[in-house]
């Protein structure tokens, strides 16, 4: 089995992009038959010298029923089948009760969204004008976002509005004019709505920023810097970030006053993720190389992901006509093709989920087996945000690279 190499990094930064060429007009699925050139895959894939000895398992100082929150609160974390904290809310549930301003850092997958809004729901409930503002990078992070709102605040009479682009503003107009206690947006729609005079962010005493490395990776560093001026200057301020360099220090920098800092960052290719490539061998066409994985035993619910929306719309309607029963998600799709792709995904109605790097951050599917890279990603860091849809919660996975 081959492993990713963290010391490979430097290969494969942000900064130092694949090199491809792409035959005008060539057939395939990806925009042509892309080959990377001088493409050697022991680059980003190593063999393992030797297993790891195993690390001691986790052990939580507190369980859920030693938070001061209440017991509806408890009552509707039991009813998810929660019992002890991930290690970011056992750290940083306590610090958030408190009021002080928290630095997360931690992946995708740890348990951060369960750790921000416990306790900021808990402090809505015993104070009902207290607002929350979250913001995120992508639409589907905000409506998971709400979807784990409803069910951690279920019976506390609560509301939360999400507003993102891709859908009606008139109808998240209306849903800001009931002064909801929690709004979760994305950069753009929330801007759009400040120059509209329909959200104000003085109003708002709690402030979540997530997924922050990945807000300014795509762009929004400005936007970030925007919102954050507009915000009252006394509120509590919640960060999180897998990663904190120049650019997110930069947000820290006016964000956070005298914050905690909670890191329970793992390492950036889990170890429970078996990693490997698939080479084309004989001529053999990638599209029959896919069809003959996604038949094999253990395939239960795989996540493929391309580098185009009409290259990855072609591959999910070619799989449909092999029998295999997937969606696609990507930009071209609305949002509420998007969500009902990602429902009928989660909720095993389909076994396979093709898309475009829109989907590879941010979105907490549960007993995803396999992660397949049909097209190879452009750099180590889309790799690292690809492969973590699998392995999660402690279960094993297994990402799958194509090398032509």
């Amino acid at each position: 089995m081959y492993k990713f190499n963290r010391s490979n990094r430097s290969n494969f930064s942000s900064t130092n992009r694949f090199k491809r060429s792409y035959p005008r007009g060539a057939g395939g699925y990806g925009g042509g038959r892309h080959r990377i050139k001088s493409f050697d895959p022991t680059h980003l894939v190593t063999r393992s010298a030797q297993a790891k000895p195993e690390e001691a398992p986790y052990v939580s100082t507190n369980t859920f029923n030693d938070f001061a929150i209440s017991e509806k609160i408890k009552a509707n974390i039991a009813a998810r089948g929660y019992t002890t904290p991930t290690p970011i809310q056992d750290q940083s549930i306590p610090s958030i009760l408190e009021g002080k301003d928290l630095i997360g850092i931690a992946n995708t997958g740890t348990g951060k969204t369960g750790a921000f809004l416990i306790s900021l729901i808990n402090k809505a409930s015993l104070d009902r004008n207290q607002r929350t503002l979250i913001v995120v990078p992508t639409r589907e992070l905000a409506i998971q976002i709400v979807d784990e709102f409803r069910l951690f605040a279920k019976g506390i009479g609560l509301e939360a509005v999400a507003i993102v682009g891709g859908v009606n503003i008139r109808r998240q107009t209306q849903g800001l004019r009931s002064r909801p206690n929690f709004v979760i947006g994305t950069p753009g729609r929330i801007k759009d709505l400040i120059r509209r005079r329909e959200l104000n962010l003085m109003l708002f005493q709690n402030v979540v920023l997530d997924e922050v490395d990945r807000m300014v990776d795509i762009g929004f560093i400005q936007d970030i810097k925007y919102l954050v001026s507009l915000l009252p200057k006394v509120r509590q301020s919640l960060f999180f970030s897998a990663t904190v360099d120049g650019k997110t220090r930069e947000i820290l920098r006016n964000f956070v006053h005298d914050p905690v800092t909670v890191s329970v960052k793992l390492q950036d290719t889990m170890d429970n993720i078996d990693q490997d490539v698939i080479r084309l061998k004989d001529g053999k066409q990638k599209i029959d190389a896919l069809h003959d994985l996604l038949i094999k035993p253990g395939f239960d619910k795989v996540l493929i992901f391309g580098r185009t929306k009409w290259g990855m719309e072609k591959l999910s309607k070619t799989l449909n006509e092999r029998g295999f029963k997937t969606a696609a998600i990507h930009g071209n799709k609305s949002q509420s093709q998007r969500q009902q792709a990602l429902k009928k995904f989660k909720e095993e109605h389909i076994k396979i989920l093709i898309a475009t790097d829109v989907a590879s951050r941010g979105l907490d599917i549960d007993d995803v087996t396999h992660v397949i890279n049909f097209d190879a990603p452009e750099s180590y860091d889309d790799y690292i945000h690809r492969i973590g849809r699998t392995g999660r919660a402690g279960k094993r996975g297994t990402a799958l690279t194509f090398v032509e």
